[in-house]
């Protein structure tokens, strides 16, 4: 994948001009294999070790923040793809370079018919769902007397359509617009229980045989985010870097900014702070990747725990972003200049609801002293 690095950074301001991923880094992407990394051997994918995918996304991530957060979405719904139904596994994995978006705010509604359902509604933030071949919907189910039953829901993306609504300020490129479904139907085989699975059971009878999809999908997104979050904040070290040494501090008298003390303060604490999360990511890999081996299971200290981790060293990224962001002058203001976007994108990242560094340590400290985590999202 680093091969691929500047090409993907070349194309990082295209991206955010055009507001999703330029072709170009797409068809890269899948050159190197990236969509492969989850799909199951059965239909040519790699499966490749949870490292590999944390190295890869980071590599992404470092040269373009949006195109690593849609490689991210990608490679985790082909995961959850792999957990839907042995048939229709077969309809989606028709090329181990498919492509899958997803959305997981449940803004449609599933009606039961004889063989499936009935959908309807709107979905917000189906990051990359412009490039994708599949979209994995939400959407729930009123039927039953008691809550709703929240489905997953794999659709073609010829069957959706897609509202030119994503206009904001972070992850430009990442083309998270809404997908409209209207009057979809979709066979029972192509559902999925959200609850069920995110306890562990799923209905793919192959996929249940491999203890690589015993790796909880939610944990496995705290991984992914995190290898978002440390990419970005590598990038604007890097960027950081570089302009220090060819400008100088205006109405000082320092002609190379390098040379400034307040410069190596600032320097050395965001190396710090990047370092730290880098560190954070690698136990939170290490602990999915353990106990993917042993089969052991999680306890709910350990959930809640990789939940904070995402969250906590997601806001170090994005404080080393925000320092160095700040240090760098006026003239980073320009659209060209990486670093204004690279603190944008970190922002956005960080305003993630499952990311959300307040949220995920308020969630960790209620389960540190004893009570329930008060969601079901672990």
């Amino acid at each position: 994948m680093r091969a691929h690095r500047p090409l993907v950074r070349a194309h990082a301001d295209r991206a955010e001009q055009q507001r999703r991923v330029t072709g170009e880094v797409v068809e890269a992407l899948s050159a190197a294999g990236v969509h492969r990394m989850n799909v199951p051997r059965h239909y040519g994918g790699y499966q490749s070790s949870l490292r590999t995918q944390i190295d890869v996304l980071s590599e992404v991530s470092t040269a373009c923040g949006s195109a690593g957060y849609v490689a991210m979405i990608q490679i985790g719904n082909a995961f959850i793809a792999s957990l839907f139904p042995d048939e229709a596994q077969d309809e989606i994995f028709t090329s181990p370079d498919v492509r899958v978006s997803g959305t997981l705010i449940p803004g449609s509604k599933a009606v039961p018919v004889d063989g499936g359902y009935v959908v309807n509604g709107n979905s917000p933030f189906a990051s990359g769902c412009q490039d994708a071949d599949w979209h994995l919907l939400t959407a729930l189910d009123h039927s039953g007397d008691g809550p709703p039953e929240m489905l997953w829901l794999a659709i073609p993306m010829a069957e959706l359509k897609v509202l030119d609504d994503w206009d904001v300020t972070g992850l430009v490129g990442s083309g998270s617009n809404t997908v409209v479904a209207q009057d979809v139907h979709v066979p029972a085989r192509r559902a999925l229980q959200v609850r069920p699975m995110v306890a562990g059971s799923f209905p793919s009878q192959r996929s249940s045989a491999d203890p690589f999809y015993h790796m909880p999908v939610l944990a496995l997104f705290c991984a992914w985010a995190a290898a978002n979050a440390v990419g970005m904040g590598r990038a604007a070290l890097a960027e950081f870097e570089e302009r220090i040494h060819r400008r100088g501090i205006t109405y000082t008298f320092y002609e190379r900014q390098h040379e400034a003390p307040v410069t190596h303060l600032q320097f050395a604490e965001a190396t710090m702070k990047v370092s730290s999360a880098e560190l954070i990511t690698s136990a939170m890999v290490e602990l999915i990747e353990s106990k993917a081996a042993s089969g052991e299971p999680y306890t709910t200290e350990e959930r809640a725990r990789i939940r904070a981790q995402c969250g906590y060293l997601t806001r170090l990224c994005k404080e080393a972003a925000d320092l160095v962001g700040s240090a760098s002058g006026a003239s980073s203001l320009h659209r060209e200049v990486p670093i204004q976007r690279i603190v944008r994108d970190l922002n956005a990242l960080h305003l993630h609801s499952f990311v959300n560094p307040a949220a995920n340590l308020e969630l960790y400290g209620r389960v540190l002293s004893g009570l329930d985590a008060n969601t079901p999202f672990l």
